[in-house]
C-alpha cells in the first residue's frame, strides 16, 4: 500500500527465503477478505477450507459452525505471496538482512550498516527489537511460550481435520490444530512457562504428559518435524502510544490470545491502517494511528484474554466446552466479538 501510494518503502526481511513461523496458519473470514483486497486469493494458493470449530477439554467435546468460512494456509506460503505482491507494487526488498537495534529513526543492521528513515513500520511479531522493545513485564509473572510443529500428512489426520479447526484445552495451556495446503497438520501450542518447565522444558515430554489430560490431542500426535518456539508472549498487550515516526503493526500493536484466531487479520488490518495514516499525514500520523488501533483492539483483547483464562482452567473449561456444544450461537457471537483485524 505504501508503494502504491508513492512512498518508496524499503522492506528489511530477516529470512532469506520461505520459512515457517510459530503462529498464523489460521485465516479467518476477515483475514481472507483483507487478502482479497490486496489481490491475493488464498484458495488459489491451496488454502484448506475450514467451516467448523471442534473443542476439547478433558472428557468433554463440542463442535460448532464458524460464523463465516475460514481457511488453513502455512505462513511459509502466505508470507511469500505477500512479499511478492509488495515487490510487484514497487517496494524495495532486502532479504537475509537483520535489523539489530533502533535509535530514533536510525536502524542499525547486523552487518554494521545504518539506515536512516523518515518513518519506521515495526513488524517483528512477538520478537523484540532493541530500542523499541515492549515493557519487560508485559508478559506477566508466568509468561506464555508459543510452540509450533508440523505433523506429517496421514489419512487419519485428513479424516479428523477435514474442514475443521480443533482447540484442545488443558491446564495452563491449549493447542490449535488444522490442515495446511500440503496435507500436513499445523500444531500450535500456547503453554505457560511453568507448565513447560514441569516437562523439563521439552515439548515432546509435555505432549506425553498430556496423554491423560488431553487424550484427543495425544492421539493426533504422530510423525512430526522440528519444533520452533517463541518465549514470553505478552497476550493482552497493546501499544496505546508509540515513539515519534514509529508505526507498530501486528503483534507489535496488539497481542490477542491465539485461540481467537485473529492474528493474521490483525497484522493485515494494522498494516492497512498504518499505511493509510502515513499516506495522509506522513510520519506525524504515527501517534494518531496507534491510539486509534489501540482503542479498536481494547474490547476484543479483553474478551479473548477472558476466554484464554477460562480455557486454561481444568475445572471451568469442560462445562464451557459443553455449553458451546449445546448453544452454538454463543461461540459464534464470541468469535465475532474477538475480531480486530480485517
Amino acid at each position: 500500500m505504501l508503494a502504491r501510494g508513492g512512498a518508496a518503502p524499503l522492506l528489511i526481511e530477516r529470512s532469506e527465503g520461505p520459512h515457517d513461523v510459530v503462529c498464523g496458519a489460521f485465516l479467518g473470514w476477515d483475514a481472507l477478505a483483507a487478502l482479497g483486497r490486496l489481490g491475493i486469493d488464498a484458495t488459489a494458493l491451496g488454502a484448506r477450507p475450514i467451516g467448523h470449530l471442534r473443542l476439547f477439554a478433558g472428557k468433554r467435546s463440542g463442535e460448532v459452525r464458524l460464523p463465516h468460512a475460514a481457511a488453513g494456509l502455512s505462513r511459509r506460503l502466505l508470507d511469500e505471496a505477500l512479499i511478492e505482491r509488495a515487490s510487484a507494487a514497487g517496494a524495495a526488498i532486502e532479504r537475509g538482512v537483520t535489523a539489530q537495534r533502533v535509535e530514533g529513526l536510525k536502524v542499525e543492521l547486523r552487518d554494521g550498516a545504518v539506515l536512516q528513515a523518515d518513518a519506521l513500520f515495526l513488524a517483528t511479531g512477538k520478537h523484540e527489537l532493541r530500542g523499541l522493545a515492549r515493557p519487560r513485564d508485559a508478559a506477566g509473572d508466568d509468561p506464555a511460550v508459543g510452540l509450533r510443529i508440523a505433523l506429517a500428512p496421514s489419512p487419519s489426520l485428513s479424516h479428523r481435520l477435514g474442514g475443521m479447526i480443533e482447540l484442545h484445552m488443558f491446564d495452563r495451556g491449549y493447542a490449535g490444530l488444522l490442515l495446511q495446503e500440503d496435507g500436513s497438520a499445523n500444531l500450535c501450542l500456547s503453554v505457560a512457562a511453568s507448565r513447560l518447565a514441569e516437562a523439563g522444558g521439552r515439548p515432546e515430554a509435555l505432549i506425553e504428559a498430556l496423554a491423560a489430560e488431553a487424550p484427543a490431542l495425544a492421539e493426533r500426535f504422530g510423525m512430526a518435524g522440528r519444533w520452533i518456539a517463541v518465549a514470553g508472549v505478552p497476550y493482552g498487550w497493546r501499544a496505546a502510544a508509540t515513539e515519534a515516526g514509529v508505526f507498530r503493526l501486528g503483534d507489535q500493536a496488539a497481542v490477542i490470545a491465539s485461540l481467537a484466531g485473529d492474528g493474521v487479520a490483525i497484522a493485515l488490518g494494522s498494516g492497512r491502517a498504518a499505511a493509510e495514516q502515513y499516506l495522509r499525514d506522513g510520519p506525524a500520523g504515527a501517534a494518531s494511528y496507534q491510539r486509534a488501533f489501540a482503542a479498536r483492539a481494547a474490547r476484543p483483547l479483553r474478551i479473548a484474554s477472558t476466554l484464554r483464562t477460562l480455557g486454561e482452567n481444568p475445572r471451568l473449561a469442560p462445562p464451557l466446552t459443553a455449553l458451546f456444544g449445546r448453544i452454538p450461537a454463543a461461540a459464534a457471537l464470541l468469535a465475532r466479538l474477538t475480531r480486530i483485524g480485517g
